[in-house]
C-alpha cells in the first residue's frame, strides 16, 4: 500500500518539491501522494514545465560574454552585477510563474486550456521584463528600419509581421526583436511613451490549446477573447487571431493595455498590422 503522507502538503512544500529541495523522505511521501492525485500531479508537472521554460530563456543570458568595454572598464565586478540582475529577475519571475494562477476575471477553462494560457501569458511577461529595462540595446532592429525589421521579422515567422501603430495612444515603436520559443521562433514589437515607460506585444504561433472560443472579455467579434494576467507589476492581455497568439504586455494599468489591446486587434481585423 502507498504511504500518503500524514501532514498536508503546502503549496510551498510542491515548489521545493519541483526544486529538488525537500528531505528524501518528504520527497517520497508528495511523490506517493502526487500518484494517487492525477489533478495536482498535473499541476506539479506545469511548474517542471514553466521552470524549463524560464531556464531556457535565462541561461544562455547569463553565459554571453560581455562586451569588452564593460570588462576593461570593471572585470571583476561587471559580468557579477549583471549575472546578479538576471539570476534576480530569474528567481522572482520563476516564483511567480509557480503560483502564476490567471487572475483574469472570465469563467474556469479546462485544465489543459488553463495551462497553455498560463504559459503563452507568462513567456510574454518573461520578455518583456527581460528586454525592456535594457537602455544601450533594447531591440535588434529599430525603429528606424521598420521596412528591415518588417521583412526579417515576416520570413522567420512565415507570416507578414508589421507593427501595429500606437502614436494615437502614446506609443512610438522603437523596434523589435526575434526571440527562441519552445518549438519555433517568437516575435516581440516595443514601445515607448513620451515618460519612457515601455510596452511589448509578444507574437507567437505555439498557441497550444489556448483557443479563440475560450472564455474571456470579448473583442469586437464573437471569435476573439481579450483574457488578462499579472505578474508582480506586470499586466498582461492576450488573444488569439488565427493561427497567432498575442499579449501586450506593461507596468501600466489595466485600462491602458485594455485600449492598446481593442486597438492592436482593430488594426489585426483590418489586415494593416500583424496577420
Amino acid at each position: 500500500m502507498s504511504h500518503v503522507p500524514m501532514n498536508p502538503i503546502t503549496e510551498a512544500e510542491l515548489h521545493a518539491f519541483v526544486d529538488g529541495q525537500l528531505t528524501a523522505e518528504r520527497h517520497r511521501e508528495i511523490e506517493a501522494s502526487l500518484a494517487q492525485r492525477p489533478e495536482e500531479a498535473q499541476r506539479v508537472q506545469s511548474y517542471r514545465d514553466q521552470k524549463r521554460e524560464l531556464r531556457g530563456l535565462f541561461d544562455p543570458v547569463l553565459d554571453e560574454t560581455l562586451p569588452r568595454r564593460v570588462l576593461d572598464a570593471a572585470r571583476p565586478r561587471a559580468r557579477w552585477s549583471a549575472q546578479r540582475w538576471i539570476a534576480g529577475a530569474l528567481i522572482a519571475l520563476a516564483g511567480g510563474a509557480a503560483g502564476w494562477g490567471l487572475r483574469g476575471a472570465w469563467p474556469p477553462t479546462a485544465p489543459s486550456a488553463t495551462l497553455a494560457a498560463a504559459g503563452f501569458a507568462q513567456r510574454a511577461a518573461v520578455a518583456h521584463a527581460v528586454y525592456s529595462p535594457e537602455q544601450r540595446r533594447p531591440v535588434e532592429v529599430d525603429a528606424a528600419h521598420e521596412d528591415q525589421l518588417v521583412t526579417w521579422l515576416s520570413k522567420r515567422m512565415g507570416a507578414p509581421m508589421k507593427p501595429p501603430h500606437l502614436q494615437a495612444l502614446g506609443y512610438a515603436l522603437e523596434g523589435g526583436r526575434l526571440l527562441p520559443g519552445g518549438r519555433g521562433p517568437v516575435a516581440q514589437f516595443m514601445y515607448r511613451d513620451a515618460d519612457g515607460h515601455r510596452l511589448t506585444l509578444y507574437v507567437s504561433n505555439e498557441i497550444g490549446e489556448l483557443s479563440p472560443s475560450a472564455s474571456g472579455t470579448r473583442g469586437n467579434t464573437a471569435e476573439t477573447a481579450f483574457r488578462f494576467a499579472r505578474e508582480g507589476r506586470l499586466n498582461v492581455f492576450y488573444w488569439v487571431e488565427g493561427r497567432f497568439g498575442y499579449a501586450i504586455s506593461a507596468d501600466a494599468d489595466k485600462s491602458v493595455l485594455a485600449d492598446v489591446s481593442s486597438e492592436v486587434y482593430r488594426q489585426l481585423a483590418r489586415g494593416a498590422t500583424v496577420e
